[in-house]
C-alpha cells in the first residue's frame, strides 16, 4: 500500500520536555522557538510527576504567549479535560493519552496516540487523529503506517484522516559534523529508549526528506536529547533546510491544530458554524 495515499508537505512536531523544570516561562521560550519554525505542534509529557502543575496547566499558561502552534499534553485523563486548553488556545489543543478514549474520530481536541506496540495499533487506527510510531528504519515505519491506515479503513474511516508520524530522539550535539556510523544517512540506532539519531542538523534534514520521499511517514515527532540546544539547531538548521527544499511550510496557513495537520474540522467547529 505504500505510496497509494500520495505525499503532501511534511508534518513536524517536537517534544519540549525539560527534566526538573516546572516554570512555565521556561516552556514559553521553547514553544515560541518551535513556533518560529512553523512546527505543527509541541508535546509535553506528564508521566514523570510534576511539582508545580500538570502539563495541561503549564500549556494553558503557554497558550496566551503563542499564536499558532499546537499544544499537546501527555496525560492519562479523559480528552474532555483538554476543553479548557482548546478554548484558551483558540482550537490549538491536542490530547495525547496512553489509552485512547472511545468516541468518534474528528471530535475535539486532536487525539494523539503512540501506536508503536502492536496492541496499541487497533485503538489508534479507530480513534486517533495522529499516531506516533518509534521506528529505526523507513521500511519499518512504512509497514506500520500501512497497517494503521488499512485498519482505519476497516473501521470505516478515511485513511487520509490519520496522520502517522515517526517519533525519533535526536541528539544534535555534533553540530554540522557528519553523522556517526549507524546514524544520519545510515538511519537511527536502536537504543533502550527507542531509535536515536545523533549527528548534525544537515544530515537530519536529509534523513527526514529521504523517509518522507519514500512515503514511509507523514512526518516526524522529534524528541531533543538536550531541549534548548537541540531545538534551536532543529529549527534554525534542519527545518530551514526542509523549507528551502519546499518540503515544509514557511508560514501557518490556518490558526488551529486541525488546520496545521490538514484534518477535517472538529465537531465543535461544525456546531459553531451553524451560528455564524
Amino acid at each position: 500500500m505504500t505510496g497509494s495515499y500520495g505525499r503532501g508537505l511534511l508534518h513536524l512536531a517536537a517534544a519540549v520536555d525539560q527534566v526538573g523544570v516546572f516554570d512555565a516561562e521556561r516552556y514559553v521560550e521553547l514553544v515560541r522557538l518551535a513556533e518560529s519554525g512553523g512546527l505543527d505542534f509541541v508535546t509535553l509529557d506528564g508521566r514523570f510527576g510534576w511539582a508545580e502543575g500538570d502539563p495541561v496547566t503549564v500549556l494553558s499558561r503557554v497558550a496566551p504567549a503563542t499564536r499558532r502552534i499546537g499544544l499537546v499534553p501527555l496525560v492519562n485523563a479523559p480528552p474532555g479535560a483538554a476543553a479548557d486548553l482548546d478554548r484558551v488556545s483558540g482550537g490549538r489543543a491536542g490530547w495525547w493519552s496512553e489509552q485512547p478514549e472511545p468516541g468518534p474520530a474528528g471530535a475535539f481536541p486532536v487525539r494523539v496516540a503512540d501506536a508503536t506496540e502492536e496492541a496499541a495499533r487497533r485503538p489508534a487506527a479507530r480513534y486517533a487523529d495522529v499516531a506516533l510510531v518509534r521506528a529505526a528504519s523507513s521500511a519499518q515505519a512504512a509497514l506500520v503506517r500501512d497497517e494503521l491506515r488499512s485498519r482505519a479503513q476497516e473501521f470505516g474511516r478515511d485513511p487520509e484522516a490519520l496522520r502517522v508520524l515517526v517519533s525519533l530522539m535526536v541528539d544534535l550535539g555534533d553540530g554540522e559534523r557528519a553523522a556517526e556510523p549507524g546514524h544520519g544517512g545510515g538511519g537511527p540506532r536502536q537504543t533502550v529508549q527507542g531509535p536515536l539519531y545523533r549527528g548534525g542538523p544537515v544530515d537530519l534534514a536529509e534523513l527526514i526528506a529521504s523517509w518522507h520521499g519514500e512515503d514511509a511517514t507523514d512526518g516526524f515527532h522529534l524528541v531533543p536529547a538536550e531541549p534548548r540546544r537541540d531545538l534551536e539547531r532543529l529549527v534554525n538548521g534542519t527545518v530551514a533546510l526542509l523549507q528551502h527544499r519546499g518540503l515544509f511550510r514557511t508560514f501557518y496557513p490556518g490558526s488551529t491544530l486541525r488546520e496545521h495537520l490538514g484534518l477535517a474540522r472538529s465537531m465543535a467547529d461544525e456546531v459553531k458554524g451553524l451560528f455564524l
